[in-house]
């Protein structure tokens, strides 16, 4: 699939996740087969008003590549200010966030409260276009609430204002994430427009990604949650999915050396001090479904050094014995 000019190698990219999908995630997944990456959501109006927070998040290295910045907000002026801002990371497309559902977006008129209004989301849409070079990509959901389905009526009005893709989580924003996804609402989008539709939700394996082609005809996938503590699905998914070989899962002992080498680029990026306390969700994650990961919860969230998280890997690799 290509998005404007850029050609994506294989089917499956990284989901944007906030607090999660950072430099050093986002590298992981490259490095084990993601076909691109999107950064963690960023604020227009943080970005507007010299945040540093804001403007760190865009950060991109050059191993990761390609790369999307997605930016969220209301106001058609200052998103298209934000995306003159993001063109200049050197990313491949810029990503509007139409789908987060938590309250402090949401509650502010952004994410997913533009499913409510398909005319404003145009008009960001269209001002983006217009202020730079990059193509522009939305991130919807199927729609606010069950009584107000309208990712169709959405897609299209966003492909009239010049989008190049579009992708769809196939829930409302009122079922955040827990339901089972919709794919018939996605397979509508396909029908209905002429951009690339990628498909969001429940894609966690090489069966469920295949599933999701099946069902929706979408043109691309993307990973968020299957992803965690895993970033190795990539490489399988897309291998099996576009004729390549079928790519075992990792034994416990790469998966412990992918879990250090992620962290530890965490720690040179943030510091350790920071790093280590951001890093106790993910090894959390990698060592999910393993055998005696109950009971070192306790002592992954009390990881402070890497030196910690080195010893906690030797007890899950002695574990599995």
């Amino acid at each position: 699939m290509k998005i404007g000019n850029t050609e994506l190698k294989g089917c499956c990219a990284l989901a944007p996740m906030a607090g999660v999908t950072d430099r050093a995630f986002r590298e992981i997944c490259i490095e084990y087969g993601a076909s691109y990456v999107v950064t963690e959501m960023v604020s227009s109006k943080g970005l507007i008003m010299g945040d540093r927070k804001s403007d760190k998040l865009m950060l991109l290295g050059e191993t990761e590549r390609p790369a999307a910045v997605q930016i969220f907000g209301c106001e058609p002026e200052t998103m298209a200010e934000a995306a003159k801002m993001a063109e200049q990371t050197g990313c491949a497309v810029i990503d509007i966030n139409m789908g987060c559902p938590a309250p402090k977006v949401a509650g502010n008129g952004g994410g997913s409260a533009l499913m409510k209004d398909p005319d404003l989301a145009a008009r960001i849409t269209e001002k983006c276009v217009n202020a730079v070079s990059l193509p522009i990509t939305c991130k919807i959901r199927s729609g606010w609430d069950e009584d107000s389905i309208n990712a169709v009526e959405m897609a299209l009005k966003l492909e009239n204002a010049g989008a190049s893709a579009i992708t769809v989580h196939g829930r409302t924003r009122r079922q955040m994430y827990a339901p089972p996804v919709n794919r018939d609402i996605i397979r509508q989008v396909k029908e209905a427009v002429k951009i690339p539709v990628i498909g969001n939700g429940d894609v966690t394996d090489v069966d469920s990604a295949e599933r999701m082609l099946e069902k929706t005809g979408c043109d691309f996938l993307m990973m968020g949650r299957g992803a965690l503590g895993a970033p190795w699905k990539f490489a399988m998914i897309n291998s099996a999915l576009c004729g390549g070989e079928i790519i075992p899962e990792p034994a416990i002992e790469e998966k412990m050396q992918i879990m250090i080498r992620h962290i530890t680029r965490m720690c040179e990026y943030k510091g350790e001090f920071i790093g280590m306390r951001e890093a106790r969700k993910h090894a959390g994650w990698y060592i999910k479904g393993m055998r005696g990961a109950a009971a070192m919860r306790q002592s992954i969230g009390s990881l402070e050094t890497l030196d910690q998280l080195k010893e906690l890997a030797e007890k899950v690799i002695d574990s599995a014995d």
